[in-house]
């Protein structure tokens, strides 16, 4: 069969992240979806690569792994014959055969994240592992004019936090919008990657915005002061889930391959660019 592009969803509560660690107590979503697969097609050797390396606490809907491996398991029922294997609190939505040179990190071109508040004047115990809960009331207009700041190419060295490990701290974020239902507030932003803590930094600063002690118009002199004190604070893991991660075709398909080996041999870093 090949190399295998899985779509997964996980509930991150009970995860020290995705990556695998060196400490086997430690238990990570890359692990537990590896052991399943190893159980699955007999092969205790079987090893997968993720797209992105999420954080504690931090869920998902669209996370994106391959795996190499030879199996006589038509493609499309191998989701349902994993199940058994994984935990309930991880599941393989889809899988896909890609060409042989693809990878999951250096393919990525874009991905969107959602970080979900609960803004009322009391918790709601249901929200507590899935949303930032927020008492004060959020402005979401301007919240949302804050957010188109952020758009664009920009050196987001201020929404970073201590312990990244990129050369370069420009990234894309190709649109950012704050959405109202009720009282969970969500923001969703789509880019070519995204810094450590990045996210959770932009969140934890456009909740500053709607609560009135950003103004949404200091937005662009923050971004240009590369100075992560003048940011807001970061917001829970809870809050976080990776949406979806984007491919293009002919990537998918093998098409342009030998142009990605020449950014990764010229650029080591290439492959934190899109993590």
């Amino acid at each position: 069969m090949g190399r295998i592009l899985m779509t997964i969803a996980y509930d991150g509560t009970a995860y020290s992240g995705w990556q695998k660690q060196q400490n086997p107590v430690v238990q990570t979503v890359e692990g537990v979806v590896e052991e399943g697969l190893r159980r699955l097609f007999r092969k205790d050797d079987l090893t997968i690569i993720g797209a992105s390396r999420t954080d504690a606490g931090v869920h998902a809907l669209g996370q994106r792994a391959i795996v190499d491996v030879d199996t006589t398991i038509p493609l499309e029922k191998i989701p349902l014959a994993v199940r058994p294997f994984l935990p309930e609190d991880v599941v393989i939505t889809a899988v896909r055969t890609v060409a042989p040179q693809f990878h999951p990190r250096f393919d990525c071109v874009k991905k969107t994240y959602a970080y979900r508040i609960w803004n009322d004047t009391v918790k709601n115990p249901k929200e507590r592992l899935y949303a930032e809960f927020c008492c004060q009331p959020l402005d979401v207009e301007k919240m949302e004019q804050a957010a188109q700041a952020l758009c664009g190419t920009h050196d987001f060295q201020t929404f970073c936090a201590a312990g990244n490990q990129t050369k370069t701290t420009v990234r894309t974020i190709f649109s950012c919008h704050v959405v109202r239902e009720g009282n969970a507030v969500t923001i969703f932003v789509t880019g070519d990657g995204f810094l450590y803590h990045m996210v959770r930094i932009l969140a934890g600063t456009l909740m500053q915005v709607g609560m009135g002690r950003i103004q949404p118009e200091d937005m662009a002199g923050i971004i240009a002061s590369c100075d992560r004190k003048k940011a807001g604070p970061t917001a829970g893991a809870a809050g976080l889930t990776l949406q979806e991660i984007f491919y293009r075709k002919e990537d998918l398909d093998g098409i342009e391959s030998a142009e990605n080996q020449e950014k990764i041999e010229k650029d080591p870093d290439f492959s934190e660019k899109t993590s």
